[in-house]
């Protein structure tokens, strides 16, 4: 609950004070630089051509102005022993409190430009402090200031993880994308500048509030000058009183620190002769007696006839540009005296003297400034990405709600007869079929239940009326893994079903056409040997071909009169990047066989056994050679979509019959979309990519397939690949710690990598890896990590069969019959079997050592227990 709080205060004030600390950030970023930018802007007024000859004194600048501009009343006077350093006089000015800094020429006092932007950095001060509108502003910017330091705090509390890991706290994972991305953005970056921004927020509030001040000072146990203090101490060059103590400094440029109330009233009892000698004995002496350089030395003109005259000087290598030393020099007894140095403070005392360098940085050196004006360039990202990052749960919260509201239930019709929907799937897409159509009926005020086949027996059918079977052929013609049950036992009995009607949906490919949608029409033929009526023939789908989909949901409709919405697969592809294709097996007497890995374009999901469905495209020669044969320009664009040609054939079937056609729009109609080709995905989402491994088919001809060759060859590196994640249910990984086999071939480890890959994510240790190819030294894909998972103990055992490196030749199967005791052993604490591979060869062999070394009975119960999981091809 406490975190729940956090969390919803946390972004409930970040989209209300974020813009806010954005600007604070962005304007703080560039103030706190401003004397380098002033600097760089004005090289005419900070720096001069170097004579051979001394500076003048603060005594001669002084003589020049009495006698060029004798109204000007001097404050002080600020030298710089850098030979091409401009010299600074401080002059009252009404309305400035501080004065007027004028830059001269130190060799011939001659004024220099006016410094340009100096009106620039005094609106971004204003911004930064107040928002440019006083007092109200100041709160604010006071209020969000207390605010970042609870976003500081709540979002290490927030992100504090189970487990640390230095990478997973400090660095960002741009393989992420969607939300995932956006939140690892901001939750990394945001532990980059924990420390900034608790440092900017604190010394921010200095200038905020009168209690933080105040609790400041007692924090760090430095006595906090009183008003009147400051007042007195001011004409004496400050001394002990710490900098900052008026609110935000205000920018000054060389030599400003020594100008104090810029009334510039003359000393009484001093003329203009006096005061010259004045300055000449104080110079004089100074240099005499300080005995340590300086880089810039400031005078201030006595007001008053005491024979004291107070001065400020920062090092030759200051701490930062506050630094600053004071003293006093007496001309009437000619000495030196109440030498403050800046080294010989206390850090406590360092800091509460040197707010503003500690806020922008210069007080830990030029690095630590450097990287926090970068953090506070940085702010505006955590507004941004807090703003998406809300959008995107509330656009989730709106999704959510729909969802709830249209799930309101359906009116049923009391006089229509139940429907019974059946469905056989292996990867799913029987049973979206079957969840599809039960909507339509429902839609149509029809009850409906649905069952997948394996739960079905025959007193159902014997108590309902209207069935409907949606049934995918599996393998070389038999039913999916779990419906083999319902094979064996329901449609190898007989039963009375003249009462049924019914209607089959098989789902098949016509690339097998030996045993295209056979498992449906070998319900279809059972059901009829029962004497039950069909509603109507048998619908075909190849490749969830929405339009066979549609066929049946017509032909429903037909027979029921019912008026039933349109329905079909939607298959929506997403973009991802082909980010790197690597050749597996090298010299391989097989096909070659690649790792392809990509990157997705969004927020992607998915699980150990899942399937990437990819929608192949043309090869660039493919493209060129039809639009020459059809005689068609190149680059020609549609009249309908602006697209060039090429774009719009990228994905279509180029070798289908076209008739004559009148214009482009009527030649696509003509075309078809490729086929899409599946893949088991071999990684899991924690490694930010997705791996298949593909081996190149290539037909009679030599050209490569479809799917392989888009994957393998015709598509660029770095290109986007149209990609979509079906989920393979019936190939997903347990979960609990239960032993695994996984028994595989050849491009089959693909599977069976991303189940170990979950598997050892979890710690658990009890898997048994079986796999087969033809040479270890060519076809042992991914070796290094299976043998790294071996030598770590997290693969208990391994047992690998390569055909060709011996004379006889070694398969998967024969191995798992070698182990036969173990395979039984590991069976009865529980295992759970894996297959990914072929089904020609490998897989029909393993089932077949299976029920031999098992017995069929157990065979079959694993497979209704879900312990005898496969993903073949």
């Amino acid at each position: 609950m406490l975190k729940k709080i956090f969390f919803q205060l946390h972004w409930f004030l970040g989209i209300s004070a974020g813009l806010i600390l954005a600007l604070m950030g962005v304007t703080g970023a560039i103030y706190s630089y401003e004397q380098q930018i002033l600097k760089w802007m004005n090289p005419d007024s900070y720096t001069v051509q170097v004579e051979n000859r001394a500076k003048l004194t603060p005594a001669e600048i002084y003589q020049h102005f009495q006698l060029t501009q004798p109204e000007t009343k001097i404050n002080s006077i600020t030298i710089a022993s850098d030979p091409a350093a401009s010299s600074s006089v401080n002059i009252a000015k009404e309305g400035a409190r501080r004065g007027q800094n004028v830059l001269i020429n130190p060799y011939s006092a001659e004024v220099l430009p006016e410094i340009k932007g100096r009106e620039f950095f005094q609106f971004i001060q204003q911004l930064h402090r107040n928002l440019t509108v006083g007092p109200v502003g100041k709160q604010i910017t006071g209020a969000c200031a207390l605010m970042l330091i609870f976003f500081v705090l709540s979002g290490l509390y927030l992100r504090w993880p189970k487990k640390h890991s230095v990478k997973q706290w400090f660095f960002v994972k741009p393989k992420l994308k969607g939300r995932n991305f956006i939140w690892d953005l901001h939750a990394v970056v945001g532990t980059w500048v924990v420390i900034f921004y608790l440092i900017l927020a604190c010394t921010g509030l200095y200038w905020s509030y009168d209690w933080w001040r105040n609790g400041m000072f007692k924090v760090l146990g430095v006595e906090r000058p009183q008003p009147q203090m400051q007042a007195n101490a001011a004409p004496q060059g400050q001394r002990g009183a710490p900098q900052g103590q008026r609110g935000a400094p205000q920018g000054r440029e060389r030599g400003e620190g020594a100008a104090r109330e810029g009334r510039g009233e003359r000393a009484e009892g001093l003329d203009s002769l006096q005061m010259q000698a004045v300055l000449n004995q104080t110079w004089t002496g100074v240099q005499a007696q300080l005995g340590r350089d300086y880089s810039t030395m400031t005078l201030n003109l006595p007001k008053q006839a005491n024979g004291e005259v107070s001065l400020n000087f920062v090092d030759a290598v200051p701490q930062h540009e506050r630094a600053r030393n004071s003293a006093t020099y007496n001309y009437q007894t000619a000495s030196l005296t109440d030498i403050s140095l800046y080294e010989d403070k206390k850090l406590n005392e360092k800091i509460m003297s040197s707010m503003l360098p500690v806020h922008r940085g210069s007080f830990f050196g030029p690095v630590y400034q450097f990287f926090a004006m970068v953090a506070s360039l940085l702010m505006p990202l955590f507004f941004v990405t807090g703003w998406m990052l809300y959008l995107k749960r509330l656009k989730q919260k709106k999704l959510t709600q729909a969802a709830r509201n249209s799930a309101s239930a359906v009116t049923v019709d009391p006089n229509a007869k139940p429907w019974l929907i059946a469905y056989a799937t292996q990867t799913g897409v029987a049973e979206q079929l079957a969840w599809r159509t039960a909507t339509s009926l429902q839609e149509a005020r029809q009850p409906v239940t649905v069952k997948p086949v394996q739960q079905l027996s025959l007193e159902d059918l014997q108590s309902v009326e209207q069935v409907l079977f949606v049934a995918s052929t599996y393998g070389t013609g038999e039913a999916p893994d779990l419906a083999s049950s319902f094979d064996k036992k329901i449609l190898s009995s007989s039963a009375n079903l003249q009462h049924l009607r019914y209607a089959v949906l098989a789902l098949g490919s016509k690339e097998y056409p030996d045993s295209y949608c056979s498992f449906g029409h070998k319900i279809d033929q059972w059901l009829q040997r029962n004497q039950a009526q069909p509603l109507f023939a048998t619908i075909e789908v190849d490749n969830a071909s929405n339009e066979d989909i549609q066929r049946w949901n017509t032909a429903l409709a037909q027979a029921t009169q019912l008026e039933l919405q349109g329905m079909d697969i939607h298959k929506t592809f997403d973009s991802w990047i082909l980010k790197q294709r690597d050749l597996l097996n090298p010299n391989s007497l097989g096909a070659p066989a690649y790792n392809i890995e990509l990157a997705p374009q969004h927020e992607a999901h998915w699980e150990a056994g899942d399937i990437a469905e990819i929608q192949p495209g043309n090869s660039p020669e493919r493209l060129a050679a039809f639009i020459q044969q059809h005689q068609i320009q190149p680059g020609t664009l549609l009249d309908s979509t602006g697209e060039p040609i090429e774009q719009a054939l990228w994905d279509k079937d180029l070798t289908v019959e076209i008739e004559p056609f009148a214009n482009l729009e009527h030649l696509l109609e003509q075309l078809p979309t490729l086929p899409a080709r599946e893949y088991s995905i071999a990684s899991i989402p924690s490694q930010q990519i997705l791996r298949l491994v593909v081996r190149q088919q290539s037909d009679a001809q030599g050209q490569l397939g479809l799917g392989s060759g888009w994957l393998t060859q015709h598509a660029p590196l770095q290109s986007s690949i149209a990609l979509r994640i079906r989920t393979n249910e019936s190939f997903h990984l347990i979960d609990d710690n239960r032993p695994i086999i996984c028994i595989g071939n050849g491009t089959g480890i693909a599977g069976l990598m991303s189940l170990l890959q979950a598997r050892i994510r979890h710690d658990y240790t009890q898997n048994w890896l079986i796999y087969g190819e033809r040479q270890r030294a060519h076809d042992f894909f991914y070796e290094t990590i299976v043998s790294a998972w071996q030598s770590t103990g997290m693969l208990q055992r391994l047992d690998v069969a390569f055909s060709r490196d011996q004379e006889q030749k070694v398969y998967v199967h024969h191995k798992l019959r070698e182990q036969a005791e173990e395979l039984q052993r590991w069976i009865e604490q529980g295992a759970v079997i894996y297959v990914c591979g072929s089904i020609d060869g490998m897989a029909s062999d393993v089932d077949q050592t299976l029920i031999e070394l098992l017995g069929e009975a157990t065979v079959d119960q694993l497979r209704s227990e879900g312990r005898y999981r496969r993903d073949v091809y």
